[in-house]
């Protein structure tokens, strides 16, 4: 079952997706809320809300008139993994980490499937990293690693956008990977029963003005989902509607010799099989120098 949400005039509004058609799952059943995060986080069986949707004659609304939203529009949480794939590992000049390199991205820098992707003002070294999304479904702690696939609620496509410049200031990476504008989130949700356990065994590209950039396949993940889910709640509570970004593969832009940096009016695509297909365009920042 696949999920989207978009845009209206009151906010995000989740909708399940019925082909070429989004039936609005809280037009459709008035006790499922409107936002993703609040139904997860209420327990909502959201497969179930969509299957009883699908099956009625509520309104459809035709998903080319619809502008999206980042998939979970506000997570509470987005924890991302670097260099969780051995050759992207390799082509930036280090080994195989013993311990994820984990980050965290904010609400404030994503964007939906088709919204212009921002070069900031500051930098021309804007880069791309397709990856897979997990989203979370059931909280928990201390997860074991052989039930930490029970509190996935779905998977979708991100593009881990990275100012490289500002990246490599700190040894930190949080201001480079935190710009407005360059956490690309979508378009579809994709429920954890419709792919392989883990999102395991996918196929993974980022295409750029229609050249392939990155071609890998998930099984080249350092650690996998579950194994992922398992450290973090070593640590921390995960709770419905955070998100997990899993890394991305070889490819990426300032490894190529010249480096290639994205430019205004450039085309960024994301697709994973199963999972969707996630273009953006860029455009370069523009805009008063302060805005409150």
């Amino acid at each position: 079952m696949k999920f989207v949400t978009y845009t209206s005039n009151t906010g995000p509004r989740l909708g399940v997706v019925d082909g070429d058609a989004v039936i609005d799952l809280n037009q459709a059943q008035s006790q499922v809320p409107a936002d993703i995060t609040a139904a997860l986080l209420a327990g909502v069986d959201l497969v179930a809300a969509g299957k009883a949707a699908l099956a009625s004659a509520a309104p459809r609304l035709g998903r080319a008139t619809l502008t999206l939203a980042p998939v979970v529009p506000r997570p509470g949480k987005i924890i991302c993994l670097g260099l969780n794939y051995y050759d992207h590992a390799k082509e930036g000049g280090r080994e195989k980490p013993d311990y994820p390199w984990f980050f965290m991205r904010t609400a404030t820098s994503l964007i939906g499937a088709g919204a212009p992707a921002l070069r900031p003002r500051v930098s021309e070294k804007l880069d791309y990293e397709a990856e897979l999304a997990v989203v979370i479904g059931k909280a928990g702690r201390h997860i074991p690693q052989d039930r930490a696939l029970a509190h996935v609620f779905g998977y979708s496509c991100f593009n881990d956008i990275s100012v490289r410049d500002y990246q490599k200031r700190t040894p930190q990476w949080t201001i480079g990977k935190n710009f407005d504008g360059t956490g690309a989130f979508g378009p579809e949700l994709v429920t954890a029963d419709a792919l392989p356990a883990g999102g395991a065994g996918l196929a993974i590209q980022c295409r750029l003005n229609g050249q392939v950039m990155q071609s890998a396949n998930t099984d080249s993940m350092i650690w996998g989902v579950a194994e992922t889910i398992a450290l973090l709640t070593e640590c921390l509570t995960l709770e419905p509607g955070d998100v997990i970004v899993m890394g991305t593969p070889a490819g990426v832009g300032f490894a190529r010799t010249p480096p290639v940096w994205m430019r205004a009016g450039d085309r960024v695509e994301v697709e994973i099989d199963g999972v969707g297909l996630l273009a953006n365009t860029i455009q370069d920042e523009v805009g008063q120098d302060e805005v409150g």
